[in-house]
């Protein structure tokens, strides 16, 4: 390693520390985020701004899975692979693990579950990636080294990552079924992230469908023997507040869907999770819903909540808490203090003390818009952090409408004055109204990374406000489905269907608010300043024409940063990988890709060699997309000058 990444390593000794470390050697990638605090920063420095340019494609390895969605679900390539022991894993639309060479990404074994892939998984046919766990005892010849995979299908399996064999000891012949919950229902409930695991327990969340009914199946959260595969213990996010009967409390969901982090140091697993069902009605989960749409701390060694810090009450905006929470630590008054940041679909993030939970920048609660629905009580207030600016627009007024042509502008600025309000918590009502920045606007699963070097926090923000309107039932069965382009279902067992869009121009079909509608931010966390801020990609491959006077595109798939000074991101609608410098957020390299990165990149180093992994599928949600089946190594060109 060069003298530059071990200086970087040495002074980013107390963040891996504070992450558990966990085995993620310099040239290794050990977790999702890299390490277990899930800081997706690499000490790796071969690759700088200065010869970024020469970076070739060094191998490509396709998987052979696609689905077109013909015969069932479309299929979307979301993994993000670990590097360990040599090895890179990843795993396949269809829930194959596979692991191959890094240097020359020879496949060098696969494992197949066979999923039924025509279950109506919500989601698509879709997996983000695997956990590793070294057996700390030893001993064992097969499964020393274990990769643990939670299929689309709700299985928890662990193979020997040298053989890819099933653990016969985990579970039996090395699967756990995960189909134990409550309202339970095959392909509504699923598994899409990756499991975490922290003191020899493998914790796993799960994926539920949105809005098609008030009861959808149980958010439980689980732990695991490593070993055995054995139930330790399980967590419920939500449960019916005293003073509420049980034929008025009907909900469910509230379900951790996205990636999970941990502190080993302080035992703990750090829980994302998402709205209670339905999204868009909450009258018959009464009060704050605690602890859907927060961070919660549990100690793994007993499932019990060791803290909770909720983002959203009461949501009715479906503002998941979608990004991993990001353990690390952050320079403030010239003291190095512990955090955990933050972040969901609002667009806002927030900086919490690890082992308690409290704000360490402060955060208040503000006022927030009534609901004038019948049957709904919304929040009275909701939290906003003091310092640290909100990363995405917050409100949107009919003077600001965007639009390619005259026509456009006219009409997007009569829709919003047509709207009950348009600011970021104003409820759904039976009119319509502006979810800013929208379901999947704000910071979205693409998540956050930290600079370690420059203390800043680089983040994927999108910008696409939604139409949210209520239908009542008998409106609904009666013919009403809201817009012509909505996306619309009744909300079974509540009074109301849902009807929710992007809000967009007529004629051209652009979004309504002006771009950039995807960008890449870094945040100054103790300045409570944006360093920089860059629009990322654009929407020309779908919308030829419009990256002409247009810029930035929804981003799903996050962002990395190297010690070398660069941000490496996908995630756009454009085919494009780019990289960034990480000081000034300049675009220095990009490189054309089969289709899309919905996927995070990792970065390692082997045979004094750095690589940078992106998978390119395209989405499994936006059929305008080209589907591929890559994964793409990158490296620097020897040969260029």
């Amino acid at each position: 390693m060069a003298g530059l990444a071990r200086r970087i390593l040495l002074g980013a000794a107390a963040t891996l520390a504070l992450a558990g470390g966990g085995g993620a050697q310099a040239d290794e990638w050990g977790a999702y985020g890299r390490d277990p605090g899930g800081t997706r920063f690499s000490p790796l420095d071969q690759i700088t701004p200065a010869n970024v340019a020469r970076l070739k494609p060094a191998w490509t390895f396709h998987t052979g899975d696609i689905a077109d969605g013909s015969d069932g679900p479309r299929s979307g390539f979301e993994t993000t692979p670990l590097m360990v022991d040599g090895r890179l894993y990843l795993t396949t639309p269809f829930s194959r693990v596979v692991a191959l060479d890094p240097a020359t990404g020879r496949r060098l074994w696969a494992f197949d579950p066979k999923i039924d892939r025509r279950l109506p998984y919500g989601d698509g046919l879709i997996n983000r990636g695997v956990a590793a766990w070294t057996d700390p005892k030893g001993g064992r010849a097969l499964c020393a080294l274990s990769i643990f995979e939670a299929t689309l299908d709700a299985r928890l399996v662990a193979l020997d990552g040298a053989t890819g064999r099933p653990c016969p000891k985990f579970g039996t012949d090395g699967q756990v079924s995960l189909t134990d919950v409550k309202r339970y229902r095959p392909g509504y409930y699923h598994m899409t992230s990756p499991p975490v695991v922290v003191d020899d327990v493998v914790v796993v969340g799960s994926a539920i469908d949105d809005n098609g009914d008030a009861e959808m199946p149980d958010g439980v959260v689980r732990g695991f023997d490593a070993r055995t595969g054995e139930l330790l213990w399980s967590w419920e996010p939500i449960e019916r507040p005293e003073g509420v009967a049980p034929e008025a409390w009907k909900t469910g969901a509230a379900n951790a869907w996205t990636i999970l982090s941990a502190d080993p140091a302080r035992h703990l697993v750090f829980v994302p999770t998402g709205s209670a069902s339905p999204d868009y009605y909450g009258g018959l989960r009464p009060g704050d819903d605690r602890w859907s749409n927060s961070v919660v701390a549990l100690d793994v060694r007993t499932g019990k909540l060791a803290w909770g810090f909720q983002l959203v009450h009461h949501d009715l905006w479906d503002y998941d808490t979608a990004a991993a929470p990001l353990a690390t630590t952050l320079t403030l008054d010239g003291r190095e203090t512990p955090v955990v940041i933050a972040g969901n679909k609002t667009g806002m993030v927030y900086a919490l003390d690890p082992a308690s939970g409290a704000p360490v920048l402060p955060i208040e609660e503000r006022p927030v818009p009534p609901s004038d629905t019948p049957g709904e009580t919304a929040s009275p207030t909701q939290p906003f952090p003091v310092t640290l600016p909100g990363l995405a627009p917050q409100t949107f007024t009919p003077d600001q409408a965007f639009g390619l042509n005259d026509e456009d502008r006219r009409a997007c600025a009569a829709a919003l004055a047509e709207l009950s309000g348009t600011s970021i918590f104003t409820p759904p009502s039976l009119t319509g109204a502006l979810a800013v920045p929208g379901n999947v606007g704000g910071i979205n699963w693409s998540g956050f990374a930290w600079d370690a070097r420059r203390q800043r926090l680089i983040v994927s923000v999108s910008n696409l406000p939604v139409k949210v309107r209520l239908i009542p039932k008998e409106k609904f069965e009666g013919g009403d489905r809201g817009d012509l382009r909505a996306e619309t279902t009744m909300q079974h067992g509540t009074p109301y269907a849902m009807s929710r869009q992007p809000l967009r121009g007529p004629v051209a079909g652009a979004p309504c608010v002006p771009p950039p509608w995807g960008e890449l931010v870094a945040l100054d966390l103790a300045k409570g300043e944006i360093a920089w801020r860059t629009p990322l990609g654009s929407l020309e491959d779908i919308a030829p024409g419009i990256g002409e006077v247009a810029k930035g595109s929804l981003a799903l798939g996050g962002p990395i940063v190297t010690a070398g000074g660069l941000v490496f991101s996908g995630g756009t609608l454009d085919r494009r990988f780019r990289a960034f410098s990480a000081e000034t957020g300049e675009e220095l390299w990009n490189a054309e890709l089969p289709a899309s990165a919905h996927a995070t990149p990792m970065t390692y180093e082997v045979g004094g060699r750095q690589y940078v992994v992106i998978a390119a599928g395209g989405s499994a949600k936006i059929t305008e997309e080209v589907q591929s089946d890559a994964l793409i190594a990158y490296a620097l060109d020897p040969a260029a000058p």
